[in-house]
């Protein structure tokens, strides 16, 4: 193994969106006992029977700081990132609620914009919520409820299917994090119609499992992926779309506002693309699924093992 591709490693290792997922070790272990159904839940959405099909009901939290300092852009995101929830696991969204408690009214006014902004602009209602004008500090929870009668799951990964990644490399760095923002000045119409994409698929049966690129990032979101099915990838790290002007370590990291991870049955690879290249989403085969629970990465004709599944847990959420 390289010192280039070694170095590589450990910094990816050490960045704090992997510290953050492991954190979720603990909730899995005090809440095991409380979820009617321990499988598929942990996924990126609540799976939930209505005896039509499913529910889907997706929840984020955000910093306090990036919401102190950037209210706007956290009420925006509020919505933005459940949605992504959603269609990762082939859903429609239904309606948005959320938890919003500050210290001063012009700052939630932002926060509300901000959110008003992102339900208008992909035509999801805000239907309530709670609000908290006295509290010491601002803080943002958002959830949202979808609905859908083809499910994919991180669960359901089988080995030998392609990995395919689709993200929009048509934006722009939102400082001071590594924030890909390709939406909040995007054409409305465009982000709805990239966001159908996932469920259109789903419901033809061209995707078998996606997961959206969290902050995590992609590597650390497909580790997370490789453990809910307790198996292993190849990844080409050259191989998947990225800005000209962004690094390597930069993109593995980064949030992308629009990016999945797919497994596809090699067959299905050519349409998958086609639908999502029409559609002005970057989309690649970056790698397969394997049975050996690892990732492996291959990157400038160099190899390494990124994580070990079967001795390193992220989040602790596995059917195996």
């Amino acid at each position: 193994m390289s010192d280039e591709l070694t170095t590589l490693i450990s910094r990816l290792h050490s960045f704090s969106g992997i510290a953050h997922k492991r954190d979720i070790q603990q909730v899995a272990q005090q809440l095991r006992g409380a979820w009617p159904n321990a499988y598929p839940n942990g996924d990126d959405c609540a799976l939930i029977p209505d005896g039509h099909g499913f529910k889907l009901l997706a929840m984020e939290g955000f910093i306090n700081r990036f919401v102190a300092e950037d209210p706007w852009f956290a009420g925006w995101c509020g919505i933005m990132v459940n949605l992504s929830d959603i269609a990762a696991m082939g859903g429609r969204p239904l309606a948005v609620v959320n938890a919003l408690w500050d210290d001063s009214l012009p700052h939630a006014e932002q926060i509300l914009q901000g959110m008003a902004a992102a339900s208008r602009a992909y035509q999801v209602p805000v239907v309530g919520g709670h609000t908290n004008l006295h509290s010491e500090q601002p803080q943002l929870a958002v959830a949202i409820l979808g609905e859908t009668q083809h499910p994919l799951s991180s669960f359901s990964v089988r080995p030998g299917q392609s990995l395919l990644v689709a993200v929009n490399l048509q934006g722009r760095w939102h400082p001071p994090g590594l924030n890909w923002d390709a939406a909040s000045e995007a054409e409305p119409a465009a982000l709805r119609k990239a966001l159908a994409l996932l469920p259109s698929l789903a419901e033809r049966g061209l995707i078998q499992a996606a997961k959206d690129i969290s902050q995590a990032g992609l590597a650390g979101t497909l580790v997370m992926m490789l453990e809910s099915g307790g198996l292993g990838a190849e990844l080409n790290l050259d191989d998947i779309p990225r800005p000209e002007q962004v690094t390597t370590e930069q993109w593995l990291c980064a949030f992308p506002s629009f990016g999945f991870l797919m497994a596809v049955d090699s067959s299905d690879c050519a349409e998958v693309l086609r639908n999502f290249t029409d559609n002005g989403i970057s989309c690649a085969v970056a790698g397969h699924f394997t049975a050996e629970p690892q990732l492996i990465m291959h990157y400038q004709q160099q190899s390494a093992c990124y994580w070990d599944i079967s001795k390193q847990p992220l989040t602790g959420m596995s059917n195996h």
